[in-house]
C-alpha cells in the first residue's frame, strides 16, 4: 500500500524557510523582496490562482503589488506596464498570470519580462539557462516535483524515470531536472503507443497531460514513485488528476494526491523564485 505525499505539509516547510530568509534579507538590505502580479481579465480560475499566490507571499512576509487589467486591455498597454515594472528597483519578481486574452500574444509578454525578474522561469533566457546548466530561474512546478521526490528519500541516481507530458512548462523542464540528478529519462505523451509498457518500467513516474484517469494501476511498476501533475474536473465537478488514484495507490510506494500534492508545492517554489530574483536584481545593482 503506497504512502500519500502531503504536498501541503511540504509546502509549509518551504514557505517557513522563505519566511526566515525574507526577514534576513530585510535586515541586510533594508527592504523585503517584492512580488508584482498582473491579472488580465476576469477568469475565475486565474483569479483563484492569483489569490493563492498573493496569500502565500504575504505569509512569508514579502511585499506584493497586485495589478488588475481589463479583458480588453491592449497588448501595448500590458507591455508598457511590464517595462515599468522591469525598471522599478523596488520590484524583484514579476508574474503575469496565464492564460491571457486571445488578443494578446503570450510569447511576446513572456519575452518582455526581465529574465532576472521572471519568477515563472518562462523567459527564453531562463529556459536556455536550464538546458545549458547556467544560473537561472527554474519553473515552479518542475522544481516542486523534484523537491517532492527528494522529500520521500528517493535517490534518482540510476533510476528509470518516465515523464508523461511534453509541455514547455512541466514536461520538458522536469525531464531535464531528472537527468541532472542522473536518472535515465524517457518522455511520453497522450499519443504514445504502448504507454502502459513504458510506465511499467518506470521507478519514477511523472504525469502531466491533463487527461483524467490516463494512468491506472495496471500501468504501474510495483514500488514506483508516482507524481500526478494533472488538474481536471470529473463529471461530478470534483478535482482529479491524470492518475487513477485509487487503483495506483496500492501498487506505488509513494503517490501525490489531487488536490493537495503538486499544486501547493508549485506556489511554495514560486516564493523560492522570488528570493532568487531578489538576489539577481541586487547583484545587478538594479
Amino acid at each position: 500500500m503506497g504512502d500519500v505525499i502531503d504536498g501541503k505539509a511540504l509546502s509549509l516547510v518551504v514557505k517557513e524557510d522563505v519566511k526566515r530568509q525574507v526577514a534576513e534579507l530585510e535586515k541586510c538590505f533594508g527592504r523585503k523582496p517584492c512580488l508584482a502580479v498582473i491579472l488580465v481579465g476576469d477568469d475565475a480560475a486565474s483569479r483563484t490562482y492569483v489569490g493563492n499566490k498573493l496569500k502565500a507571499a504575504t505569509y512569508t512576509g514579502m511585499d506584493t503589488l497586485f495589478i488588475e487589467l481589463p479583458t480588453n486591455v491592449t497588448e501595448r498597454v500590458l507591455l508598457d506596464k511590464i517595462v515599468e515594472l522591469n525598471k522599478n528597483s523596488a520590484i524583484d519578481g514579476i508574474l503575469v498570470q496565464l492564460p491571457l486574452p486571445k488578443n494578446i500574444n503570450e510569447a511576446t509578454i513572456i519575452d518582455a519580462v526581465s529574465p532576472e525578474k521572471d519568477v515563472d522561469g518562462f523567459h527564453p533566457k531562463n529556459v536556455a539557462g536550464l538546458w545549458l546548466e547556467k544560473d537561472c530561474i527554474i519553473p515552479c512546478t518542475p522544481a516542486g516535483i523534484i523537491r517532492i521526490i527528494e522529500s520521500v528519500g528517493c535517490d534518482l541516481n540510476g533510476k528509470n524515470a518516465l515523464v508523461v507530458g511534453r509541455s514547455n512548462i512541466v514536461g520538458k523542464p522536469v525531464a531535464k531536472l531528472l537527468m541532472d540528478r542522473n536518472a535515465t529519462v524517457a518522455i511520453a505523451h497522450s499519443h504514445t503507443v504502448n504507454l502502459g509498457s513504458l510506465c511499467r518500467m518506470a521507478d519514477v513516474l511523472v504525469v502531466a497531460v491533463g487527461k483524467e484517469g490516463l494512468i491506472d494501476g495496471t500501468m504501474i511498476k510495483p514500488g514506483a514513485v508516482v507524481i500526478d501533475v494533472g488538474m481536471n474536473r470529473n463529471v461530478s465537478g470534483k478535482l482529479c488528476g491524470d492518475v487513477d488514484f485509487e487503483s495506483v495507490k496500492p501498487i506505488a510506494s509513494w503517490i501525490t494526491p489531487v488536490p493537495g500534492g503538486v499544486g501547493p508545492m508549485t506556489i511554495a517554489m514560486l516564493m523560492n523564485n522570488v528570493l532568487h530574483c531578489f538576489q539577481l536584481c541586487n547583484q545587478k545593482g538594479n
